[in-house]
This record gives C-alpha cells, sequence and structure tokens, in this order.
C-alpha cells in the first residue's frame, strides 16, 4: 500500500534547510516505483524452494543478469535443466528500479572504457553494438511488450568546460563504426529547449529506452517458456561443492547442480573473495506528471532521446509512455560498512536536490509536480564496469560491478559468464576486461573514508570548471579515476 505524502518518510525539522519552493513540487510525490504503479501487467507468482532439487545449471538471482543467464543456457542446449534461485522477487532488485536506459556500451561509456581498455575498444565497442541488437531481436523473437524505443542518446554540456574533447570523442567512436554527430550550443538547443545547455553529442542508435519492469517481466515469460525453474523468497545461505555436485542451501531447501552462475548483484557475494571488488552506492530518481501538450512544446524533445549531461556528478532523464520525466542520478551514496537496507531506498533530501536541478534545466516546466519517488543500490567496483570470476574447476562463474549502465551489458554479462562455465575460448573470453579483475577496495573505514573524500572532490570539481584536485589526480594515474 502507498503512503501518501514524500515528507512523512522523514520528520519535518530534518527538512529544515530545504527550498519550500521546492518541496511543494514534491509535496504528494509517493515513495515507490514508477514503474510497478504505472503497469497493468503484474509480475508471475513463484513458489519458494522446498526439498531437494537438482539441475544441470542454478542460477542465483532473477535479475536482468540471472534470467539472461538462463535463457542464453536454454537456447544453447535445451535439454539443459536450468534452476533460477531468488531471494526476493524476480526484479526486485536494480533489474526493476533502474531509469531504462539500454546503452550500447560495455564499460560505462566510451572515455571510461578507453582510459582501462585503450587497444581492445574496437572489439568492446563492436560487441557492445551487436550485443544490443541481440536484445532487439530478443525482445521481438519473445514478444516481450516493453515499451522498447531505439531513440538514441544525447550527451549534453552543461557548462562549456564539459565541451572539452567532445568533437574528438564523435570522431574516435565514428571512426570505430559509431554513428556519433558532435552537436553546438544551437543544435543541441534546436533538439531540447534548455538554457543550460551549451552543446552536446548524440549517439543516434546506440542507446534504446525501455520500460525495465516489464523487460523484466518479459524474460521471465522467456525463460518460464524454456523450461526453466524459477523459486523465490529463496535466500541462498550456502554453497557447498563436492565431488559430484554444487550444493545451494535455503531455509527449506537445497540445489544439487553441475554448474552455478551467481547474478547477486550488490547483494552479499556467496563467494566472499568477490566482496572486496564492490560497495553498493545508492541512485535516487523521481518523476513528474504526465507533460500536457503545451508543456511538450515548451521544451522540444521531439525525437524523445535519452538524455545525460556530462559532469563527474551527472544527471540521466527520459520521457515515458505517458509523457512523464523520469529523472535521476548525481548524488551516489555509500553507507559504512556497505549495507544494503531497505531504509536506504527513500532519501528526502536527495529527491529535493534532484527537483532544483529539474527546474533549473527546465525553467518553463515550473510548478510541475512530482508523482513517484524512489532509490536503489548499484553494485559498482574500481574500474566501473563488469568483471568476471570462476573457480578452478569452472563449476561457479560470477560477474558483478556494472555500475548504473547494466540494462544492455546484463546479458553480455551473462553470455560471458556461461561461455567461462564451459571453458569456452572465445573472443569475448580473451578480452582483458574478462581476464583481469579490479583493484579491490580497501577495508573499513578505510574504504568509507575514501569513498567520502572522492566524492567531495568531484563536487568541487564540478564547480571549478572540472579542474581536478591533488586526490583526483592521484587516482587518475593509479588507474582509478572516479566519477558519480
Amino acid at each position: 500500500m502507498l503512503v501518501k505524502g514524500w515528507l512523512r518518510l522523514r520528520p519535518v525539522s530534518a527538512m529544515s534547510d530545504i527550498d519550500p519552493k521546492i518541496v511543494r513540487h514534491l509535496r504528494d510525490a509517493q515513495p515507490d516505483l514508477y514503474w510497478l504503479d504505472s503497469d497493468p501487467l503484474e509480475p508471475l507468482p513463484h513458489s519458494a524452494l522446498v526439498g531437494e532439487v537438482h539441475a544441470d545449471l542454478l542460477i542465483v538471482g532473477a535479475g536482468y543478469t540471472g534470467l539472461w543467464a538462463a535463457i542464453h543456457a536454454k537456447e544453447q542446449d535445451p535439454n539443459r535443466s536450468v534452476v533460477i534461485v531468488e531471494m526476493r522477487e524476480t526484479g526486485a532488485g536494480a533489474s526493476g528500479r533502474n531509469g531504462g536506459f539500454c546503452n550500447s556500451s560495455l564499460t560505462h561509456g566510451y572515455q571510461n572504457g578507453k582510459r582501462r581498455f585503450p587497444d581492445e575498444m574496437e572489439i568492446i565497442e563492436r560487441l557492445g553494438w551487436e550485443n544490443l541488437d541481440a536484445i532487439e531481436e530478443a525482445i521481438k523473437k519473445y514478444n516481450i511488450d516493453c515499451s522498447w524505443e531505439r531513440t538514441g542518446e544525447l550527451r549534453v554540456a552543461i557548462a562549456p568546460w564539459q565541451l572539452e574533447g567532445m568533437r574528438e570523442e564523435a570522431a574516435e567512436r565514428n571512426a570505430l563504426g559509431d554513428d556519433v554527430e558532435f552537436l553546438d550550443k544551437e543544435a543541441i538547443q534546436s533538439r531540447i529547449h534548455s538554457p543550460i545547455y551549451e552543446g552536446g553529442i548524440f549517439d543516434h542508435d546506440g542507446t534504446a529506452l525501455v520500460d525495465p519492469a516489464r523487460l523484466v517481466w518479459g524474460l521471465e515469460r522467456a525463460c518460464l517458456s524454456l523450461g526453466v525453474q524459477i523459486f523465490e523468497n529463496s535466500r541462498v545461505e550456502e554453497l557447498l561443492q563436492t565431488k559430484s555436485a554444487v550444493i545451494a542451501h535455503t531455509a527449506y531447501g537445497e540445489v544439487h547442480a553441475q554448474k552455478v552462475a551467481l547474478a547477486t548483484n550488490v547483494y552479499p557475494a556467496l563467494i566472499k573473495k568477490t566482496r572486496k571488488y564492490i560497495v553498493p552506492v545508492y541512485d535516487y530518481q523521481i518523476v513528474t506528471e504526465p507533460l500536457t501538450a503545451a508543456q511538450l512544446e515548451s521544451i522540444g524533445w521531439k525525437d524523445r532521446e535519452g538524455v545525460s549531461d556530462s559532469g563527474n556528478q551527472f544527471h540521466y532523464y527520459r520521457l515515458t509512455d505517458e509523457n512523464c520525466i523520469v529523472w535521476g542520478g548525481w548524488d551516489a551514496i555509500y553507507n559504512f560498512r556497505g549495507k544494503v537496507r531497505q531504509e536506504y531506498e527513500a532519501r528526502p533530501e536527495t529527491y529535493a536536490k534532484l527537483a532544483s536541478h529539474f527546474l533549473r534545466t527546465f525553467p518553463q516546466l515550473e510548478g510541475i509536480k512530482f508523482t513517484h519517488v524512489w532509490g536503489g543500490a548499484i553494485d559498482t567496483c574500481t574500474r566501473f564496469s563488469p568483471f568476471w570470476t570462476v573457480s578452478k574447476d569452472k563449476r561457479i562463474a560470477t560477474v558483478l560491478g556494472y555500475t548504473g549502465l547494466g540494462v544492455a551489458a546484463t546479458r553480455f554479462g551473462a553470455q560471458v559468464m556461461l561461455d567461462l562455465l564451459d571453458g569456452l575460448d572465445n573472443e569475448r573470453t580473451r578480452l582483458e576486461m574478462v581476464r583481469k579483475k579490479p583493484l579491490a577496495f580497501p577495508p573499513e573505514p578505510f574504504r568509507y573514508f575514501i569513498i567520502q573524500i572522492t566524492r567531495w572532490s568531484i563536487n568541487r570539481a564540478d564547480e571549478h570548471s572540472g579542474k581536478r584536485n591533488l586526490w583526483l589526480r592521484l587516482l587518475d594515474r593509479l588507474g582509478l579515476g572516479f566519477d558519480s
């Protein structure tokens, strides 16, 4: 049941420093997922795991990665028995609560990939395009109704310093086969009318927009059509390896599997040695009421592109089927010891900040109401893109670290995970990004201190024309260049 009014999430005394003009835009916002509240399609219920089950492949986690892994496995070998075990409900984590940007990048953006895998970017970019095309083909094949729109994406500069290098990036990417256009101020303003836009890059076909919840449910139905078994509300508490099988224990049952694919995202990894490589950071989103025809006319946006801006801290935003604007990003909140808790999914001070930034971007929409607010945890690592691990006997594999751009990359991540379990030597498994892991995070309390000083530093950089202080320059030299 929805709780009316966002202010009930926190005592009024704690909100005294928020501009009352901003609060009135948020007064009636519901602390709940827009995607779940707006869609009449309901997820399918699945029973908990009770008793003993046997499978060729066990997948832990029923988000995008786990569902894609199951589909790949059954398409490769229809006779392979596949079981998914989920601790909550299908898509309850990041897969059901993201902004719905399905981006071809496998490295959390071209520049991040270029810094870390310069010799492989031509291959990685091509694999990313092939992966996005394959997702579109799967959506058609399995008749998934998820509001798929291949709109492309604008990355806009909201300050002159953010234009630096954009023209060169467009040329580099086009040389690799992308279709990217540099836009000056006049060109960007002709597409979307915002007084703060200085220019940008338009990637014509590298991004599609989807309804993330409907994509999860569509993949779930595809799995069921292929004969995959799904058990929900069944947390895997332990993995035990024997000579004949890997046994996954839950509260009321166990799965005996020949191989195991772990797709647990931010939740505590069942292979403890992987925990040091990821931290959960919380990202937040707000959604407007549907725009009127006059409001839409005032901002342009006729081609419905996905949009992100270009600071170290950035926003991402898009239109929905109902012409609401989903607006998220900026704050990336890490809680001490990396705890993942439901109460962290609500953060009124961040909602107010996002609303303020929204109105600065689109002042012509002054007075618009926000209807939904929520947050969720993202699994990030020190290279801000996925990494893989596989046990020596190739019976257990995992993929983690998507860092918030995983709607499309999860399909690739699942595919590589199965390749590793099957011991395949191919173009994907030979990639450095697959063979090498990121640097580990230090233990607490050093981890918390380092993340907080980095967040403070990137905020300072954004306020001072992108100038990076000594701390950020040190991270750059260590190959740990950080953005939010």
